[in-house]
């Protein structure tokens, strides 16, 4: 698919076979439903395990719920982010995976070589600008807002070995509004998230994203 490694779920976009896809959260799961959904709609995908960072994350009884598989490997109990890394790679290779996907999912986590061009995050900002570590959540939208920027948005990207720096998927911008506060920025973002998760999904999919040089191509 790409001379970077990622990978598709099939040879093309007619391919029968759906992108088995692996999510990692750390909260309550809401974008879990949400890629869930857009499955339950035709996106060509399967979620195969949830792994949560917490374990009383509400995100793994959605995923119970479903009856797919829901694995704590609370970050809490590691003595560092290399041990708690290796348990999470452990996890994951009990299961055929084409795809891994942050959703939510508040640690760093070290692609290994195992999983370059294989796993996307999503980001409440428009990558550069207010990203990096330590900018999560509403920390993002009151950083946007103290700015006096006028645009916002969403991003979802390939992970490399930092913090919301890998390669662009798609964007999608939402205005800041007079009088905005971090919630009410913050319900625009979502709402671009919720559309850009399963579209990435869907041109992974369908074989149809190539990182060359460091940035995406999405073909037709």
């Amino acid at each position: 698919m790409t001379s970077q490694g990622a990978q598709s779920g099939g040879d093309s976009a007619g391919d029968a076979r759906p992108l088995r896809v692996a999510v990692l959260l750390s909260g309550s799961g809401t974008s879990l439903d949400n890629l869930l959904e857009h499955i339950d709609r035709g996106l060509p995908a399967r979620v195969e395990v949830v792994i949560s960072s917490k374990s009383d994350a509400f995100g793994l009884e959605r995923a119970r719920r479903r009856g797919i598989p829901a694995i704590a490997v609370p970050r809490k109990e590691m003595p560092d982010i290399a041990t708690f890394n290796d348990a999470l790679h452990a996890e994951l290779a009990k299961h055929d995976v084409d795809l891994v996907a942050l959703l939510g999912f508040l640690s760093l986590f070290d692609l290994r070589g195992t999983y370059v061009g294989r796993c996307l995050n999503v980001h409440p900002s428009l990558i550069p600008a207010f990203a990096g570590h330590g900018f999560y959540g509403e920390r993002v939208h009151r950083a946007v807002l103290d700015a006096g920027v006028k645009v916002s948005g969403a991003t979802v990207h390939f992970v490399d070995a930092e913090y919301d720096k890998g390669p662009i998927i798609l964007q999608e911008a939402v205005p800041v509004l007079e009088g905005d506060t971090p919630d009410t920025l913050a319900g625009r973002v979502v709402a671009a998230e919720r559309r850009l998760v399963p579209e990435a999904i869907r041109l992974i999919a369908e074989g149809r994203v190539e990182i060359t040089g460091g940035k995406t191509r999405i073909s037709r």
